[in-house]
């Protein structure tokens, strides 16, 4: 498969390990009650601080379980002003930090620097997204071919979902250049292809008339429930009529005549037949069998999500919209993303219990969408942002505020789904520059990285007096911490009553080990030195 190589990528490949693990110190929480000190339980989060450390901040926890993942990075247009900030020990890198990043003409590495900029960045974003995970890319042509080669390498292309056309600005547009650009692209990896599923239908490429599209369109899967539990006294509110080809009412009738039942909701269903995505086959006593509508493509495993290149997904309404939540004529904030754009995307790839991720969250428009999405349906899906700038407090997250509290007349929301979120800053780093674990940030930080070093878990089990030593138990291991922060501890016979559960095997990080080293392997006993062998990842 051909690569992409540019300037200082040998000294990037493996910097997201070199980046230092910070724990996350939370500032507030905010609800519908107001701002408070307490963890609001939310496990909505938005974090102010560099995205690279703060992506690594998450891996604990979130490791493998974002199910969908959007990222609107700088498009690189040599007008955005963005800086190279990461501190990658190398010359010839060294020497970018803190540049502002030029134009074409003027700054021969500036496509060198955003793939530096990036490539960590994806890698972190790689790990975090669980096996049937999503990720979607906002990029212009400045980028866009090199995007698609780079994720190729992280992702693999055959976990390439599609790059989709988005309008983003109605009409036609005035340029000094040969020829004006309106579009950008919305480009589509996955984790694992295979254990993908979308929940709907996208034509990629062009729009298709429908009157030209004969034989481009095969039958999905039946929207009249059959079987058991189809009957229309089982569900009763999926007995409804939608509007056939003939304009006659369809109910959803059984093979037998009876009265049957939907297989989708009333709203879901309706908008499908609005929106064409559907194929009805009338029987031979006139009623109709109605189906999904999917592409013939047989090249494609997935079939994927409604057009994203409609004018209703246009720049214009996130501006709008800004305006509109700070009761502004100007918009605070340049090239804000549709919150509509987001709300299709999250549709797409979520389900109702899903996490989000947003790590150049920018204005708050993922939040938005999320909160949107959850007063909706009832859903309990959370979102997790991260912000660099100044503005990740007085408009990202001042944004979701006002979405939970309310904003104008025909905008309320309350704090009955997931209106809340808990306001975090990157703190201190877990180790200080002499490798020395840095005391300051609690032992309970400490306790948390280490469990998951060793098992790739995040450490849920609290601390007890009975077992105050013992992390948790994990695939017939203990794992212990036998660690006092103002003496040396030393395992030895008699501080093997550390261990207050019967386990195969004991894993034990202590200061000094006394014990002998054939006893310790019949007793399954392995010693890790605190620090020297506490893992770096």
């Amino acid at each position: 498969m051909p690569t992409l190589n540019w300037i200082g990528k040998d000294k990037v490949v493996s910097h997201h390990q070199d980046v230092p693990y910070r724990v996350l110190k939370h500032c507030y929480s905010y609800s519908a009650k107001g701002k408070t000190n307490e963890l609001s339980l939310s496990d909505n989060k938005i974090i102010k601080g560099d995205n690279l450390e703060a992506l690594k901040s998450l891996l604990p926890e979130y490791e493998g379980k974002i199910k969908c993942i959007y990222i609107d990075p700088p498009y690189n247009t040599g007008n955005e002003s963005w800086v190279y900030n990461d501190n990658v020990n190398h010359p010839k890198i060294q020497k970018w930090l803190g540049e502002v990043v030029g134009k074409e003409g003027e700054d021969f590495t500036r496509h060198d620097k955003w793939l530096c900029m990036m490539y960590p960045r994806l890698r972190l974003l790689h790990r975090l997204l669980s096996d049937d995970g999503v990720i979607f890319i906002s990029i212009d042509d400045n980028e866009q071919s090199h995007l698609k080669l780079l994720c190729d390498e992280i992702f693999g292309n055959s976990n390439f979902i599609s790059n989709n056309v988005r309008q983003g600005v109605k009409g036609g547009t005035r340029s000094k250049s040969l020829m004006a650009s309106n579009h950008d692209y919305i480009t589509i990896y996955c984790k694992n292809r295979s254990l993908v599923e979308l929940q709907g239908r996208i034509v990629e490429g062009v729009v298709l008339d429908q009157s030209d599209s004969k034989g481009m369109f095969k039958k999905g899967r039946e929207l009249n429930k059959w079987g058991a539990g189809s009957a229309r006294e089982d569900s009763p509110t999926m007995w409804f009529p939608i509007k056939g080809p003939d304009g006659s009412d369809v109910y959803p009738i059984r093979n037998d005549g009876s009265e049957g039942r939907w297989r989708w909701g009333k709203k879901k269903l309706l908008k499908a037949v609005e929106d064409d995505e559907v194929l009805f086959e009338k029987r031979s006593n006139g009623s109709y069998i109605v189906y999904e509508k999917l592409r013939d493509d047989s090249s494609r495993e997935i079939a994927h999500s409604s057009l994203l290149i409609e004018s209703k997904y246009s720049n214009a309404e996130g501006s709008k919209v800004i305006k509109e939540i700070f009761e502004e004529n100007k918009s605070r904030f340049s090239f804000p993303k549709p919150l509509s754009l987001l709300e299709h995307l999250l549709k797409l790839a979520t389900k109702k219990d899903s996490i989000i991720l947003d790590s150049f969250a920018g204005s708050g428009t993922t939040a938005h969408a999320v909160l949107n999405l959850n007063y909706e349906d009832g859903g309990n899906r959370k979102f997790i942002l991260v912000e660099m700038e100044e503005y990740a407090e007085s408009i990202t997250a001042e944004r979701v505020k006002r979405v939970i509290s309310g904003y104008g007349n025909e905008k309320k929301r309350t704090d009955a789904v997931d209106g809340a979120f808990d306001f975090y800053e990157l703190g201190k780093p877990i180790f200080k520059d002499n490798e020395n674990l840095n005391e300051e940030v609690g032992e309970d930080k400490i306790r948390n990285y280490i469990y998951y070093t060793e098992t790739k878990q995040p450490l849920t089990r609290p601390q007890s007096k009975e077992a105050k030593y013992l992390l948790d138990n994990y695939q017939d291991t203990g794992y212990y911490f036998y660690y006092e922060k103002d003496s040396l501890t030393t395992l030895d016979n008699n501080s093997l009553g550390i261990i207050s559960e019967l386990q195969e095997q004991y894993i034990i990080y202590a200061d000094i080990c006394l014990l002998d080293e054939q006893y310790m392997l019949n007793k399954n006993i392995i010693f890790k030195k605190i620090p020297r062998d506490i893992k770096r990842f």
